[in-house]
């Protein structure tokens, strides 16, 4: 799916891929990733995670886009797929310097209200996560259902009419908020590179390869 994603971002943005050294390929709690990451020609850092691990039981994909060019909202696309059930989130977070008018997603979102929702459950972050954003699991019978969702909702999300960034700094605080947030806070996939990683090589990885806040 995060091909998919890539290339239809590619039709809107021209996509330049950025080296990640070290952080290429990486290996944590049983599982394997491969990261990538890029410039999004007016739109901003992309960054994209892979990983498979228990035998093949377990798959999981991550979709990152910082908008430092356009005022849109951070967004993060997560996928998990394990022991046939499908776990969808599309999580936005409000790094806007304006109101911009991302209303129309919440059109997408309630287009497949009819998908098994998700508990999401409460974080430290929830203050500055943005009502649009989804969460759902269900079987893999809804995995179809689950790709066309994302698809339409990204989709939507380039789309927006919005502002060329007019505060990089500002913008950049925004996110930034939100990326020491994790490292500061934990979480599960924190929690799980710091205890592979070390802290020092954690927080180079979030900040220089999966958000590019290290502006």
């Amino acid at each position: 799916m995060t091909n998919k994603l890539l290339e239809l971002i590619k039709t809107r943005f021209p996509l330049t891929e950025l080296s990640v050294g070290e952080f290429a390929n990486l290996k944590a709690s049983g599982m394997k990733f491969t990261v990538q990451a890029y410039k999004a020609e007016g739109l901003g850092h992309v960054s994209v995670m892979r990983a498979k691990g228990f035998f093949g039981l377990m798959k999981m994909d991550t979709l990152i886009i910082n908008p430092n060019e356009l005022d849109l909202p951070l967004y993060s696309y997560d996928r998990i797929y394990a022991m046939g059930n499908d776990t969808l989130i599309v999580e936005l977070y409000d790094t806007l310097l304006s109101n911009s008018p991302i209303e129309s997603l919440e059109e997408i979102k309630s287009a497949y209200s009819n998908l098994s929702e998700r508990d999401p459950g409460q974080h430290w972050y929830d203050s500055i996560k943005l009502k649009e954003s989804i969460s759902k699991k269900g079987k893999k019978s809804q995995t179809p259902k689950f790709d066309e969702l994302t698809t339409k909702y990204l989709a939507r999300y380039l789309s927006v009419d919005c502002s060329p960034v007019s505060d990089v700094k500002t913008k950049n605080e925004k996110v930034s908020y939100y990326v020491e947030g994790l490292l500061n806070n934990g979480g599960p996939s924190t929690d799980v590179f710091k205890k592979s990683l070390g802290g020092e090589k954690t927080a180079k990885l979030f900040r220089e390869v999966l958000f590019g806040t290290n502006l």
